[in-house]
């Protein structure tokens, strides 16, 4: 597998969403996103000690590699629907965490209204066009913290646990182009048929 393509990008970056959320253990950790980043933030949540894994997706191929990753409850819902199913599972209370890996407003606010009163949202995908509504989350009582993951400060810890194989985050690799397809690779990402396509020479 193409696992250690994963450390310096996907791996570090869902590390760092999974940091930034304070996942830990006894926590209860959502995941908005069920791309490479979002599938490797529940590994990384898993080997923080989270004790209850809520991903996020509606592809099958996504939420089987998600349980394999740690989660343990799959969310199909999106929007409010999604917050509200998550309170369902959590008797009301929320996650202690949620990482928001898409960068859209409707996952952000997604994962805002997710998150317990005191509880952490770690934010890294790209935001597009995300509006935070103030006094929402002036009464949430939520945290926010992301932005571009600092990736050095995880890579020997991550480069000790891949070359253990304690993990293998090379498995959101689901497709290998040669470099002069690389169009088709964003194409096949674009559509939703891989999860990430690795590039070789």
């Amino acid at each position: 597998m193409a696992t250690r393509e994963t450390p310096s990008d996907v791996l570090g970056t869902g590390w760092f969403g999974a940091v930034a959320a304070e996942a830990g253990p006894g926590k209860t950790v959502a995941v908005v996103g069920d791309g490479a980043v979002g599938l490797l933030a529940v590994l990384a949540a898993k080997q923080l000690g989270a004790e209850r894994i809520i991903a996020m997706s509606r592809h099958a191929d996504r939420q089987k590699l998600a349980l394999e990753y740690g989660a343990t409850d799959i969310v199909t819902e999106r929007g409010d629907d999604g917050v509200a199913r998550i309170k369902d599972l959590t008797r009301g209370l929320r996650p202690h965490s949620v990482i928001e890996a898409v960068g859209t407003q409707e996952s952000m606010l997604q994962a805002i209204r997710s998150t317990r009163p005191g509880g952490h949202v770690g934010y890294v995908g790209v935001a597009h066009g995300v509006e935070l509504p103030g006094e929402e989350l002036f009464y949430s009582h939520v945290h926010l913290h992301g932005g571009p993951a600092p990736v050095r400060r995880f890579l020997p810890e991550l480069v000790d646990l891949i070359t253990s194989r304690t993990i293998d985050p090379g498995k959101v690799f689901d497709l290998t182009l040669p470099l002069d397809q690389v169009a088709d690779g964003y194409t096949a990402m674009d559509e939703r048929r891989t999860i990430k396509t690795l590039l070789r020479p």
